[in-house]
């Protein structure tokens, strides 16, 4: 019997094809030969795979963690496109033939998908499309650009994710001490409200249910604490050092939650430290720290907060 999918319950991603595959080539030709040519084009390579894009091994990953239970779907993944239907068939023929367990597909032709992510409780929409992700943020949706290119799979079912903290998984009040008030000022703040959790923010409901699938590993672990390898691996890697750390450490225990390591640079290059860790996506919501770790990392731009509408393109 398939296990029960619960939308309340499990991790439901939606992901626009242009996070999952490299479409560079099928983009030029609307661009530049108009959308007449690209439907066209697209019926022409029906049967031409899609290679693999930013979030492929991510996202493949996140569905491979579906075995851990035969009671229940874990994680489910949506495609989200701008695609109409039959354009679409492409997307979902790369998808059979790479392997991925997708079924289910929202196809509307140029315009935004990511306004059906409440009724299907979404905690993350992912796209190669600045403007889609922008206006998902805007509607209060958990929404993250995709910038750089794919990392080599390596084929393994480790899943690697790390996150920024301040305007990822928490709110940017604190940044906004730090944009009005300096970092003397941002670290007394943090001292004076280091046992005070900040407010969630758009990436917190997402940890959570990774929470919930690593909660389920700790059982395997306990059950077979010699044989069982723990697959999800979670890190923090902030720009936030001594003594502010203590607040961030309190938040996320204050909300629930856990990760497993946590980096707390002070400011140094982000980009030399996720070479080294090499998670399989990160998640930053300032757009210069993302530009210089996708160099080697596959990366997301959160735009949320008030440093991203000061930082329009």
């Amino acid at each position: 019997m398939a296990a029960e999918l619960d939308l309340e319950r499990a991790l439901v991603i939606g992901v626009a094809s242009s996070a999952l595959f490299d479409l560079r080539e099928s983009d030029a030709v609307f661009r530049e030969q108009g959308e007449e040519r690209y439907r066209e084009y697209q019926r022409e390579h029906l049967d031409d795979v899609l290679e693999p894009g930013v979030a492929f091994p991510f996202i493949r990953r996140l569905l491979d963690l579906n075995d851990l239970s035969d009671r229940e779907r874990l994680v489910e993944v949506v495609i989200l496109s701008r695609n109409d239907p039959e354009t679409g068939m492409r997307v979902m023929r790369s998808v059979k033939r790479h392997g991925l367990d997708i079924t289910r597909a929202i196809f509307m032709q140029g315009r935004a998908p990511y306004r059906f992510m409440e009724p299907l409780r979404m905690s993350l929409f992912l796209s190669a499309n600045e403007d889609d992700v922008r206006e998902a943020i805007d509607m209060g949706f958990a929404a993250g650009h995709v910038m750089g290119h794919a990392a080599p799979d390596d084929g393994d079912t480790d899943l690697r994710i790390a996150f920024d903290f301040d305007g990822v998984l928490a709110d940017d009040s604190a940044e906004r001490v730090f944009q009005s008030e300096g970092l003397d000022g941002y670290q007394e703040s943090e001292s004076a409200l280091a046992e005070v959790p900040l407010s969630r923010g758009p990436m917190a409901d997402f940890l959570e249910k990774i929470n919930r699938i690593q909660g389920i590993e700790d059982s395997k672990s306990v059950d077979d604490p010699s044989g069982y390898r723990r697959r999800v691996h979670v890190a923090v890697v902030t720009a936030r050092s001594a003594p502010a750390h203590e607040r961030a450490i309190n938040s996320i225990r204050g909300w629930g939650l856990r990760v497993n390591d946590a980096f707390f640079l002070g400011g140094i290059d982000k980009g030399p430290i996720l070479e080294v860790l090499r998670p399989h996506i990160f998640f930053d919501d300032q757009r210069r720290h993302v530009e210089g770790a996708a160099l080697s990392t596959p990366s997301v731009h959160i735009p949320f907060g008030e440093i991203n509408r000061n930082d329009l393109p």
